[in-house]
């Protein structure tokens, strides 16, 4: 096959000391992949036919929102927004989502999750970012904790609209509103549930992950479906590029949510992985999996964004 030099990421130094060929005990799997999203669970109605009210809202509002670095994602200073809950008051209803983690607590997430809108969401390249969130007091003083501080989320699912309402009664993750529906443990860390909606602060900070970076491995010998997560740093990948011992690099696309595909052949060797996060932080994982790798399991890297 031929192979096209313009392709390839530029050359950047390696972490960690050679191979990490550590396959983790559990497994994931998802359904056969496919360009159209799944269901996604949640107690809403999440279901991923809203992609194309959200091709709508890309083509509506400028493709500016299709960058890693540019947009109401990408703010490291407090800044408003507002904020609701969803998912029952134990999370069960925050499960899957858009972003495809499936069960957050095997992915080391549990309870401490949000849903984005559409604006927050970036097409699912803001899936694994953390955000963190505060009540605006001057605001809201009535169902706001005076001294409920503020809690630290991860991006795992979409909020999409509701177009049957109008944005500021009911339509709250209509375009482009910025807002977090988030999980009920965490709305309730700074307020009254009875509140529905109150007004907030964000900012993305960095994410606290235990151990390397994790690739999830599905698909069949002709077509590579990667879930990344457990990304450290800024936590959202929006570049990702697969090797293995025998070729050069291959640039992954974006399937949904956190899942990365490749159509190249590449059973029977080690595979590396190049990752590129928001920020523009790039590293390369080399030797991941063993050269014996098959679909259906995880595969832990020795090192990570921090």
């Amino acid at each position: 096959m031929h192979h096209d030099e313009s392709r390839d990421p530029p050359d950047t130094t390696e972490p960690g000391p050679g191979p990490s060929a550590t396959a983790l005990d559990f497994k994931f799997t998802v359904p056969q992949p496919t360009l159209t999203p799944p269901r996604v669970m949640g107690s809403r109605s999440r279901i991923m036919l809203n992609s194309l009210l959200h091709a709508f809202f890309l083509l509506s509002f400028g493709a500016s929102f299709a960058l890693a670095g540019d947009g109401p994602y990408a703010v490291f200073t407090w800044t408003p927004a507002h904020a609701t809950f969803y998912g029952g008051t134990d999370a069960s209803g925050t499960m899957g989502g858009a972003c495809g983690y499936g069960n957050l607590y095997s992915r080391g997430i549990g309870v401490k999750s949000t849903a984005l809108s559409y604006a927050l969401f970036n097409s699912g390249l803001s899936c694994g970012a953390c955000f963190e969130i505060k009540c605006d007091l001057a605001q809201d003083s009535r169902w706001c904790y005076a001294n409920g501080g503020s809690v630290k989320v991860t991006a795992t699912n979409s909020c999409p609209p509701n177009w049957s309402k109008p944005s500021d009664n009911g339509g709250w993750c209509n375009p482009p509103r910025v807002h977090f529906d988030l999980a009920y443990p965490m709305f309730t860390k700074m307020a009254q549930a009875v509140a529905g909606i109150i007004p907030v602060y964000y900012r993305r900070v960095k994410c606290a992950r235990t151990g390397g970076i994790r690739f999830s491995i599905n698909g069949n010998p002709y077509f590579n479906l990667v879930l990344v997560y457990n990304v450290g740093g800024y936590g959202n990948v929006v570049t990702l590029y697969i090797k293995n011992a025998k070729t050069t690099w291959y640039k992954m696309t974006q399937n949904w949510g956190a899942n990365w595909e490749n159509h190249n052949k590449l059973v029977g060797s080690p595979l590396s992985f190049r990752a590129t996060v928001g920020t523009g932080q790039t590293l390369t994982f080399s030797g991941v999996t063993s050269a014996y790798w098959v679909n259906g399991q995880t595969w832990e890297a020795n090192t990570n964004f921090y």
